[in-house]
């Protein structure tokens, strides 16, 4: 890589790594293996994002398609590496589990075939079978949780960025000062104040904070970018949470008048009852 560079830039830096302290190369050690890893991270998290940009965009396409809020779990279509699908497959699991557990069979309802791809109000009204309040609440947990938990996944891994950014110039700026303090310890003992004596010493601690630099810069650029593209997603994801979780309960919950409840309990109640003679 050295010699790649322009001759007189390779010649310095070459030379200011062979008259290094053993202070100063640990230092430079410490800065490429920081920089090894920050780099793994901006590889890896850009591959994640454009994968969840991507998958994310083609599940909203088929998201807005059907009125069903459970018309993609029941067709068993599959976006992986979208986090906001990731909440909806999160969210469907739930929404089937009550349906199946905990129902609410809907009295006077004509369940209509292909409701899922018309208006939401009269697949609302065809519903047969419905879930409580209490377990929407439930449903609405999940939900919060699984947003959560895409936003943790996203945002795994940028400590490592913000620690070179912020570590990687002052790291570098301490082999710098220790190097330099080194040199004008030799200085002394031998003393010698000409530039000979001093220049190899000086070159060999300021290589420490160009080392540091070339960690932080790319990590900056790529720490802001992917940043604001994570603050992106998880405003997405937020917004279509909140609207998903409105979608199921326009459906799927039964939102009855407490009259009407008790109207149709009595009426299932008078139904069971033995008739007297």
């Amino acid at each position: 890589m050295i010699t790649s560079l322009h001759p007189i830039l390779a010649n310095a830096a070459v030379y200011a790594i062979t008259n290094a302290t053993t202070e100063g190369k640990i230092t430079c050690i410490a800065l490429v293996l920081l920089s090894l890893f920050s780099w793994t991270i901006i590889i890896s998290k850009v591959r994640q994002l454009l994968i969840a940009t991507k998958a994310t965009k083609k599940f909203m396409a088929a998201y807005v398609s059907t009125r069903d809020p459970l018309d993609i779990k029941k067709r068993g279509e599959d976006f992986d590496g979208s986090p906001a699908y990731a909440l909806y497959e999160r969210g469907a699991e739930e929404v089937l589990y009550h349906l199946k557990n905990n129902p609410v069979e809907m009295k006077g309802t004509v369940a209509v075939a292909g409701s899922g791809e018309g208006n939401t109000d009269h697949l609302a009204r065809s519903l047969t079978t419905k879930i409580t309040t209490s377990s929407y609440e439930a449903v609405k947990v999940v939900l919060e949780e699984a947003a959560s938990a895409q936003a943790m996944s996203l945002e795994k891994g940028m400590i490592v960025l913000s620690t070179a950014v912020a570590g990687g110039p002052f790291i570098g700026l301490l082999g710098t000062v220790w190097g330099v303090m080194s040199t004008f310890a030799g200085i002394a003992e031998k003393q010698s104040a000409s530039l000979t004596a001093m220049a190899p010493g000086v070159a060999a601690a300021l290589v420490a904070t160009v080392t540091g630099l070339l960690v932080a810069i790319p990590a900056m650029f790529g720490y802001n970018f992917m940043v604001t593209t994570i603050r992106h997603i998880t405003q997405e994801l937020d917004g279509f949470a909140t609207r998903y979780a409105n979608q199921i309960e326009h459906a799927y919950v039964d939102n009855r008048d407490i009259e009407d409840k008790i109207a149709g309990a009595l009426k299932r109640h008078e139904s069971s009852a033995p008739t007297q003679f």
